[in-house]
C-alpha cells in the first residue's frame, strides 16, 4: 500500500469550525457558553506550551478556558480540594488536569477525584471502562484525533490488520480499542515486543 501524507491542519480547522458553529448554537438558543477549567502544576515549559495553544484554540471557538496555575510545591490535598470546587462549579463544564504532575502527588488519584461527566481527557477509569464497554463516554483526544484523521482520508479500518506501537492509557490502549471497535484486527506492540520491524511490516 503506498504511504499518504494526511494534512492535520486542514482538518484541524474543519473541526475547530463545526465545534464553533455548534458553540454558536448553544449561544444563540440558551444562552451558554462552554467554560473549561484548565488545571496546570509546576513549570515544565512543555506543559506550560500545551496550556498556551489549548487557551488560544478554546478562544478561536468561543469557549471559556479559566487557568489554574499552581506550583510544584502544592499539595495533592490541595489540588484535590481545587478539582472538588470545579466540580461543584456550574459554569465549568470540563476539567482538564494537564499532564505530567509532581512525583509527589499521585496522578491516578487526581484523576479518579475528576467527575466523569467534566472529564473532557477520558481518563477517568469510569470514562476508560465505557470505552472498553463500547458505551458512551469522554474519550481520550489524541486517539480520537487518530480516528479523524483516518475518516478524512476515507479509511476503513474493517478487516484490516493495524499495528498499534505504545501501550498507554492515554493513546495506545485507547485507540487500540477505537479500531477494534471499528472491526480492525489489531495487534499492541510495545518496548517489550521481540522483532517489532516484522510485527509492524504485517500490517
Amino acid at each position: 500500500m503506498m504511504a499518504m501524507i494526511i494534512d492535520g491542519k486542514a482538518v484541524a480547522r474543519e473541526v475547530q469550525k463545526e465545534i464553533k458553529e455548534e458553540i454558536e448554537g448553544l449561544k444563540r438558543r440558551w444562552g451558554m457558553v462552554p467554560g473549561l477549567g484548565v488545571v496546570l502544576v509546576g513549570d515544565d515549559p512543555a506543559s506550560h506550551l500545551y496550556v498556551r495553544l489549548k487557551e488560544k484554540s478554546c478562544k478561536e471557538v468561543g469557549i471559556q478556558s479559566r487557568e489554574h496555575l499552581l506550583p510544584a510545591s502544592v499539595s495533592e490535598k490541595e489540588l484535590l480540594s481545587l478539582i472538588h470546587n470545579l466540580n461543584q462549579d456550574k459554569e465549568i463544564h470540563g476539567i482538564l488536569v494537564q499532564l505530567p504532575l509532581p512525583a509527589h502527588i499521585r496522578s491516578e488519584k487526581i484523576l479518579e477525584a475528576v467527575s466523569p461527566q467534566k472529564d473532557v481527557d477520558g481518563f477517568h477509569p469510569f470514562n476508560q471502562g465505557m470505552l472498553l464497554l463500547g458505551g458512551e463516554g469522554f474519550k481520550p483526544c489524541t486517539p480520537m484525533g487518530i480516528m479523524k484523521l483516518l475518516d478524512s482520508i476515507g479509511c476503513d479500518p474493517k478487516g484490516k490488520n493495524v499495528t498499534v506501537v505504545g501501550r498507554s492509557n492515554i493513546v495506545g490502549k485507547p485507540v487500540a480499542l477505537m479500531l477494534l471497535a471499528r472491526h480492525a484486527t489489531v495487534t499492541i506492540c510495545h518496548s517489550r515486543t521481540a522483532r517489532l520491524k516484522d510485527e509492524v511490516g504485517r500490517a
